[in-house]
């Protein structure tokens, strides 16, 4: 049956591709974001309501989650960290998150952040921590947080509007107490990246009350530029924060789909510069952000001139399109399967766009429409995320000691360790084994010294290839290992 499925997949492709000039699907290459987001607000994703309380079940579910997609060759996830003025970590500065008790500011007996990365690590993924930066959650959950709320205890640099509560972006303490966030964060945690989220206005912010505030600061701005200024000095802010502590961090930030109109195609009014004030290309030109992850959750028209433009204006930073896989369901806009399938493909022939992530994980890992499966078919091998060589660009040594022991049972191979890096397995049976083809990575971002490979087949040579691989992306030469047993066994058997 899934032999049939593959085919009819295969089929689906040769016909359904944008542009007649494509025979079939852009090859999986060896670096791209495969990514995925991860909510925790409500439990959508994790964890579900029924394992409120019991965090077994809770470990359990994300180790399930993790493995699906892993299986699948995601290599980022985004996990929403701070949710709404809370976390789902024990923080000396904002109240635990009640989604993991069901009661506010109370945590499970286990710290959920660190488990969360150390089941990625396992399998060779990034861990990302997402924060929803600005909004704090309506007035009644806001009120569930008691004296630590922020409305309460720091009221000068939080807004209402709407019935809900937001930090007030032209307050200077917003960036400070954003800033300590994080702090607490990439010091206490072995983070890949920090994720920002509604890191802008409010959407529909004509009435947004901050008209005091402008006329005492405007500096010869319009309110738009002036509100646009406010968030870029937030996301400066941030980035250098994390750049002090720990420079491979990547940071980056999820923005609305569109920058602003293009040239041929309009964004009706709904765009990141205009509505919601996020001059977020600037920050790629002005290098104040390692990634953009633009949330392009619409179809035909509405996606592929846009994604084009993000990777065009890219200034030599990750531009990675984010993906609305939840629109599949029936009842979302209940798209074909073959709309997602456009775009995998059109995001991939990009040159400019790094990768795609999946809004949100439930959705992929539910195969909704068959979304599983498609991505398990365009992404037959582990990706390895791209360098980010902007920060630093020299390879780590390559690894030494490189001992192989092959029985009729296994192959494993033992290398010495090296602090700082991680490593990459290849294997093929032409030597020397070639890293730069995506089919002979075996397994990325080993946090061991060690591989096993179980059935070696002695009528086919096994040769592997080691690599390190440092926290910016950077990969060394490889050590080679030929496998002379095989190839004399081949020799007896041609006489």
């Amino acid at each position: 049956m899934k032999s049939i499925y593959r085919l009819l997949l295969v089929l689906l492709i040769g016909i359904s591709l944008p542009s007649a000039g494509h025979a079939q699907f852009v090859d999986a290459p060896k670096r791209e974001y495969r990514a995925v987001w991860l909510t925790t607000i409500k439990g959508l994703d994790w964890p579900k309501e029924e394992h409120r309380g019991n965090a077994a079940a809770q470990q359990t579910h994300l180790r399930t989650i993790l493995d699906s997609l892993q299986a699948i060759h995601v290599n980022t996830v985004l996990l929403q960290t701070r949710i709404r003025g809370d976390v789902i970590y024990p923080s000396a500065i904002e109240p635990f998150a009640p989604v993991f008790t069901g009661r506010h500011g109370i945590a499970p007996d286990y710290d959920p952040l660190a488990f969360a990365i150390d089941e990625c690590h396992k399998r060779g993924m990034q861990l990302h921590a997402w924060l929803v930066t600005i909004p704090l959650g309506d007035v009644q959950y806001v009120r569930g947080h008691g004296k630590r709320s922020l409305p309460v205890s720091k009221p000068k640099q939080c807004t209402r509007f709407k019935g809900a509560w937001y930090m007030e972006p032209s307050h200077p303490a917003t960036a400070e107490h954003l800033g300590a966030l994080v702090e607490e964060m990439v010091t206490q945690y072995d983070l890949d990246g920090i994720h920002f989220d509604y890191i802008r206005y409010p959407e529909g912010n004509a009435t947004y009350p901050d008209a005091a505030r402008y006329n005492k600061d405007r500096r010869g701005m319009s309110k738009a530029d002036w509100r646009r200024a406010n968030v870029t000095c937030l996301m400066r802010t941030l980035y250098g924060k994390v750049k002090a502590l720990k420079p491979w961090v990547c940071v980056s930030a999820a923005t609305l789909g569109k920058h602003d109109d293009v040239a041929r195609y309009s964004s009706y009014g709904w765009n990141a510069y205009h509505t919601v004030h996020q001059e977020a290309q600037k920050w790629l030109r002005e290098g104040i952000a390692d990634a953009l992850f633009p949330m392009i959750y619409y179809a035909d028209n509405h996606f592929y001139p846009f994604v084009a433009d993000w990777g065009e204006h890219s200034y030599g930073r990750h531009v990675v399109a984010g993906m609305g896989t939840y629109q599949l369901h029936e009842e979302e806009k209940n798209w074909p399967l073959e709309e997602v399938m456009r775009q995998l493909h059109v995001v991939r022939a990009h040159p400019k766009v790094a990768g795609t992530a999946q809004f949100r994980s439930q959705f992929v890992t539910a195969n909704v429409k068959g979304v599983y499966d498609l991505l398990q078919y365009t992404n037959p091998y582990p990706a390895l995320v791209p360098a980010m060589s902007w920060l630093g660009d020299t390879p780590p040594s390559v690894p030494t000691g490189l001992h192989v022991v092959t029985d009729k049972y296994a192959t494993t191979l033992t290398w010495d360790s090296c602090e700082g890096v991680t490593y990459n397995i290849y294997s093929s049976d032409t030597y020397p084994v070639d890293i730069t083809n995506p089919a002979n990575l075996c397994q990325a971002y080993s946090r061991e010294s060690s591989y096993t490979e179980s059935c070696p087949s002695l009528a086919r040579p096994c040769h592997y290839a080691i690599t390190a691989i440092d926290r910016y992306g950077n990969e060394s030469a490889p050590v080679q290992w030929q496998d002379t047993k095989s190839l004399v066994v081949i020799k007896s058997l041609k006489k």
